[in-house]
């Protein structure tokens, strides 16, 4: 497989990701919380969705040959060092992958609030990330 093929890959698993949780938009802080098994699917697909975010970049840095992360938010950083995506991009990615540390290996001290919020005003970053990818390999 291809790098940019596997770039493609990349991008269509984070695509669905992000629509399953646009279902979840619908949803009031209050109704997602009170329901357990939507609660833990929206926590499970914003990690997805972060962790495949995650993934792309170390693609990304592989395919472009800079140097080498030594964490997950060392990732954006790189990018944002090579110019690859902008330092404003690169700061707010930098807060999911902390998110996704948290979802990951603290999920009983998740705020919910900042779930919630990642929801309705985090996954455009994840969106403009994805664009950016696409312009920079000329990909559909």
């Amino acid at each position: 497989m291809s790098n940019l093929t596997v770039i493609e890959t990349k991008i269509s698993h984070i695509q669905k990701y992000l629509r399953q949780l646009e279902r979840y938009k619908q949803f009031s802080e209050q109704e997602i919380v009170s329901d357990p098994d939507r609660k833990g699917a929206l926590e499970r697909y914003l990690y997805l969705a972060v962790q495949a975010a995650i993934d792309l970049g170390e693609v990304v840095i592989a395919f472009k040959n800079f140097r080498r992360p030594g964490t997950y938010t060392e990732i954006f950083y790189i990018l944002a060092e090579a110019d690859f995506i902008s330092q404003e991009l690169s700061e707010k990615l930098v807060s999911m992958a902390k998110f996704r540390n948290v979802v990951a290996h603290d999920y009983e001290a998740v705020d919910f609030g900042i779930v919630y919020d990642a929801l309705n005003n985090r996954l455009g970053d994840v969106e403009e990330f994805i664009q950016k990818i696409r312009q920079s390999f000329n990909l559909k």
